[in-house]
């Protein structure tokens, strides 16, 4: 049968919708599929100029709903569509930066989806747009199902407090919002005054922390943090665009338990934080 289609202006661009006319049940968390969507959304929106196309669809195919996102903008440069789901895809900034980069949103989408036992692909052609194409299983039966809310994930081994620290807001929520589905306790702060009274306050088990901070750099915030006796065994990560000897030895002398450089998989975090042992 024919699918709904409805159009509406978003910013000045074209917005189509076109959903399945029939339920399509999954076994997901609707919060968490919520950010992909508005996510995938956002960067399109970002990537599109005023009276470009943006397009939504939502289909059953065989045993998989499949959730398509076009857009008719700048499109992604071939040499970075291998990185694009990268928790940072542009690291090449100044020490002192605030500006964003491309590609921060969907390294959420990406782990978003695996947590659905799922996957997605994306194909672009640079100054003609992209499209981006969740995959994700049906539900075994719709018996399982009810109206009552799904479920959160639940916890994935030992749950931490984590301290996330990082100037740009949309890597900051990023990481915040990954942590937070793998079952960990997340605060957040953007500045180096913010993340000490942060720790004094919230007192982390672990904090990632941002070396190219205004005010204060993440250097000296982890050798201000060292100096509190509450903290001497909190995992200090420093999450860098520089992975020289010279900047690993300098993380390293400040007080630093490990270095992980931009653009840094999240399965990197995940490894760290499953060394941990709880207190």
């Amino acid at each position: 049968p024919p699918t709904s289609t409805k159009h509406g202006v978003v910013f000045g661009q074209v917005l189509t919708v076109s959903l399945s006319p029939e339920p399509i049940w999954l076994d997901a968390d609707p919060t968490r599929l919520e950010h992909v969507v508005v996510n995938l959304l956002t960067n399109a929106v970002k990537s599109t100029i005023d009276g470009g196309n943006i397009s939504l669809s939502v289909v059953q195919t065989g045993d998989e709903c499949e959730l398509r996102v076009r857009d008719t903008g700048v499109g992604i440069a071939p040499e970075l569509l291998p990185r694009i789901f990268d928790l940072f895809t542009q690291a090449e900034r100044s020490l002192d930066r605030s500006q964003g980069g491309l590609g921060i949103g969907l390294a959420l989408v990406e782990r978003l989806v695996k947590l659905h036992n799922g996957r997605v692909d994306v194909t672009s052609v640079l100054g003609q747009g992209s499209e981006f194409l969740v995959h994700l299983p049906l539900a075994m039966s719709t018996a399982l199902h009810s109206p009552e809310p799904a479920e959160a994930f639940p916890a994935m081994g030992s749950s931490f407090r984590v301290l996330v620290v990082d100037d740009n807001l949309d890597a900051a929520e990023c990481l915040t919002l990954l942590l937070q589905a793998a079952g960990h306790d997340v605060r957040t702060a953007y500045t180096g005054p913010a993340a000490m009274q942060m720790a004094i306050d919230y007192g982390p088990e672990i904090v990632l922390l941002d070396i190219g901070l205004p005010e204060l750099d993440g250097y000296q915030v982890a050798k201000r943090i060292r100096q509190q006796p509450a903290h001497q065994d909190t995992v200090l990560v420093a999450m860098t665009g520089y992975g020289q000897d010279g900047d690993r030895q300098q993380s390293q002398e400040a007080g630093f338990d490990h270095h992980l450089v931009k653009p840094a998989d999240f399965g990197s975090v995940l490894a760290i934080l499953a060394t941990m042992k709880p207190r």
